[in-house]
C-alpha cells in the first residue's frame, strides 16, 4: 500500500531553516507515511532549491506568494493526506505517530499542529500560549502551525484561495472549528522576524492585520501594508 501522506513546503530563500524543517521529517519516511516531499520555490536566489533536491524533494517552481505555492504544491501532490508545512517550522519528537492516528481515527477531520518557538524569551511562550489559545477557542490556526488535511476535505472546500495574505485564515474558515483538531505534538517555528522587528512590534501589527481583515478589509490592501 502506498505511503498515505504528501508534504507541501513553500520555500522563498529559506537556505537557512529549511535543513531543520526537513530534519523533522525523517521519523515519517523512517515510518512509511510519507509518500513524497514536494517544495513549491518562488524563484530563490540561495541554496534552498540545491538543499530541496539534495533530500530527495520534488522541485515545482512558481510566483513567489505563499498562497499560489501552497496551491501548486496540492496540485503536484499524490497523496491521500497533505500536510502543509512552512519552511522554517519543524515538527517535534514522535509527530508521525500522532498524524498516522489522526488519520486512522479521523478522517473526516483536518488538524493542525500546537505552536511553540524556537526561543527561550518569555514573550515567545505568552506568543505560543496566545495562539494555541485562539485555536482551540476559534478554530483559526496560522500557516506556521502546519495543516493536515485529506485530499478529499481539501477538494470539498476549494483549496487554498489564491490571495496575497490571509490565505491562512481563510482556509481555516471553510474548514470549520468543528472539523479541525488540534495535535499534541508541536510545529516548533523560528522566532527571527520577532528578534529582528521587536516581539511587541510584529504583535502588534499582526493583531492590527487580523482585525482589519476580520472587519473586511480587503487581502490587497492588508498586503500592501505588510510589505
Amino acid at each position: 500500500m502506498p505511503a498515505p501522506l504528501s508534504i507541501v513546503v513553500p520555500t522563498l530563500n529559506a537556505e537557512k531553516h529549511l535543513p531543520n524543517c526537513l530534519a523533522s521529517l525523517f521519523p515519517g519516511l523512517e515510518s512509511a507515511l510519507i509518500r513524497e516531499l514536494v517544495v513549491v520555490d518562488g524563484n530563490s536566489t540561495d541554496r534552498t532549491v540545491e538543499i530541496a533536491d539534495a533530500a530527495g524533494g520534488i522541485i515545482v517552481e512558481c510566483t513567489p506568494n505563499r498562497s499560489k505555492q501552497l496551491i501548486a504544491g496540492s496540485n503536484k501532490a499524490t497523496g491521500n493526506w497533505i500536510l502543509f508545512l512552512h519552511a522554517d517550522s519543524a515538527l517535534s519528537q514522535n509527530w508521525e505517530e500522532e498524524v498516522l492516528c489522526h488519520m486512522q481515527k479521523f478522517p473526516e477531520r483536518a488538524a493542525t499542529f500546537s505552536l511553540a518557538y524556537q526561543s527561550e524569551a518569555w514573550q515567545s511562550k505568552f506568543l505560543a500560549f496566545c495562539a494555541n489559545l485562539r485555536t482551540r477557542m476559534f478554530g483559526l490556526p496560522y500557516g506556521d502551525q502546519g495543516l493536515l488535511i485529506s485530499r478529499q476535505h481539501l477538494d470539498e472546500i476549494g483549496g487554498y484561495a489564491e490571495l496575497p495574505l490571509m490565505e491562512d485564515v481563510v482556509i481555516a474558515k471553510a474548514i470549520g472549528k468543528k472539523r479541525l483538531s488540534i495535535l499534541n505534538s508541536k510545529a516548533v517555528t523560528s522566532a527571527e522576524k520577532y528578534l529582528q522587528e521587536g516581539w511587541w512590534r510584529r504583535i502588534a501589527r499582526n493583531i492590527w492585520l487580523i482585525s482589519r481583515f476580520q472587519l473586511g478589509a480587503s487581502p490587497d490592501k492588508l498586503a500592501k501594508y505588510y510589505r
